[in-house]
């Protein structure tokens, strides 16, 4: 696939850096050349320096031929404008723009045909509210991802010593959870991938991913680790636009405080928040958080646009007595660095928002993606089509098939009927198969899987 990204940014990198690897053709524009040289350095793959929304650019990149455009600049009107060219100039059939304001978010007229052809729009900061959200309604989980509307959740959780099921082979969850089917889809030990089978010991100390319904999950958890408290009172550090969203998505369930160093942002914050506590101060400030009793905090949240900043308050906060921690980092590798350390959660903005993006690049009838492990692995929701002469997958068994190594069916949503994949479950035709990948290098092969037959269409 021919795909041209606008931006090079955080957003803009990620996508490459994980489209490269699957045998696209990529070419990046922006207007640093600096950060295309960097780009050009790691992966392989063409750029262009030059304003996104100029047609003789665009030209320049080879837009002419392309199947996608990736619009993620800073620049909301850029991006409208990229992908109205795109569509009414260059005839691109695909077109993605990363949107931030809610004044073009919230007008349907604005991005649909009549207004900039946008086919799909991405707001950063309301993905990261969401998925930062998820992490507050179940404490104890490293990443909470849903699937099939909600239907089927996968969470991945770290085993504790003296948890039910550590020091216990896989198949024995069935013995302590009768009533609940569930799959642990993937393990990662020490950084490594493991695919288990029944046999599979889990130790302390373990990332294990479970797959289940959405109503069974907290059992399943129950299994691996301790159940926290439900969090109760929240910290947030940094009021922009990330700050703001979460605030105001949590405030009605939960005691909120936002700390904001900026004092007019402060005056604006304060008249959007219903019952909110916003404060004037800076998040590094070990007085401030301690007048306002962080040590009783379930949860303080660091999302300021400095990584250091997020990094410092979160390692304070935690000194100074809160219970968990989640700091939002843009530099991947100190995501990495910190990720299981003191810091509770390290979240990369990049590799959650990259999710959206990639189910609108993945072929075959793909639904949802998700990233996983910061890019390492990935969980994707695809529609089986055609009859078995056509499709691969469509009226075989589990056990039958043939996958990469790497990949494993983990459910099948029919209808509303939620189904955990053994080999003896046979796959038909307009299922919702969620397939959990640990090498992204097999993507390509688990595709076709999905893909029909010419004689099908």
């Amino acid at each position: 696939m021919k795909i041209v990204i606008l931006g090079a940014g955080q957003v803009g990198s990620s996508v490459a850096e994980s489209l490269v690897s699957e045998q696209n053709d990529i070419t990046v524009v922006d207007v640093d050349s600096a950060r295309l040289r960097a780009l050009q350095d790691r992966f392989d793959l063409r750029t262009v320096t030059g304003s996104a929304s100029h047609p003789s650019v665009l030209s320049e990149a080879g837009i002419e031929d392309a199947d996608l455009l990736i619009a993620v600049t800073q620049s909301d009107e850029t991006n409208l404008v990229a992908c109205k060219l795109a569509a009414r100039m260059f005839n691109v059939p695909r077109r993605v723009a990363r949107i931030r304001a809610n004044a073009f978010l919230d007008n349907k007229m604005v991005l649909g045909p009549d207004g900039f052809d946008v086919d799909l729009s991405i707001c950063p900061e309301q993905v990261l509210t969401e998925y930062i959200v998820k992490l507050v309604e179940f404490p104890e989980a490293l990443q909470v991802l849903d699937f099939a509307d909600g239907k089927v959740s996968l969470v991945a959780v770290r085993a504790y010593q003296g948890g039910p099921m550590v020091g216990r082979p896989v198949k024995d969850i069935r013995a302590h959870i009768p009533n609940v089917d569930t799959r642990i889809v993937a393990i990662f030990r020490r950084d490594g991938a493991i695919l288990p089978d029944g046999d599979t010991v889990i130790e302390a100390g373990d990332e294990v991913f479970c797959l289940a319904a959405a109503q069974d999950i907290r059992k399943v958890m129950h299994e691996l680790r301790r159940m926290d408290q439900p969090v109760k009172r929240v910290m947030i550090a940094g009021g922009g636009n990330i700050g703001l969203r979460l605030a105001r998505a949590l405030e009605r369930g939960y005691s909120v405080r936002l700390i904001e160093h900026n004092k007019r942002r402060c005056e604006f914050l304060a008249e959007k928040m219903n019952q909110a506590l916003v404060l004037n101060g800076d998040t590094t400030d070990e007085e401030l958080l301690e007048q306002e009793n962080i040590a009783e905090m379930d949860l303080f949240v660091a999302v300021t646009n400095d990584d250091e900043n997020n990094i410092m308050s979160c390692l304070l906060a935690k000194r100074m007595g809160a219970r968990r921690v989640v700091a939002l980092i843009n530099r991947r590798s100190y995501v990495d660095l910190l990720q299981s350390g003191q810091i509770d959660i390290a979240i990369s903005p990049a590799q959650a928002t990259i999710g959206k993006l990639l189910a609108h690049v993945r072929r075959g009838d793909v639904v949802a993606v998700h990233s996983l492990r910061r890019g390492a692995a990935e969980a994707l929701e695809a529609v089986v089509h055609g009859d078995r002469e056509s499709c691969r997958l469509s009226g075989r068994l589990v056990g039958e098939l043939e996958l990469p190594a790497g990949a494993t069916i983990g459910a099948v949503v029919r209808g509303d009927q939620v189904l955990m994949a053994h080999h003896d479950t046979r796959i038909e035709a307009e299922d919702h198969v969620i397939v959990f990948v640990t090498d992204k290098k097999t993507l390509p092969r688990v595709e076709k899987l999905f893909q029909v037959g010419a004689r099908f269409l």
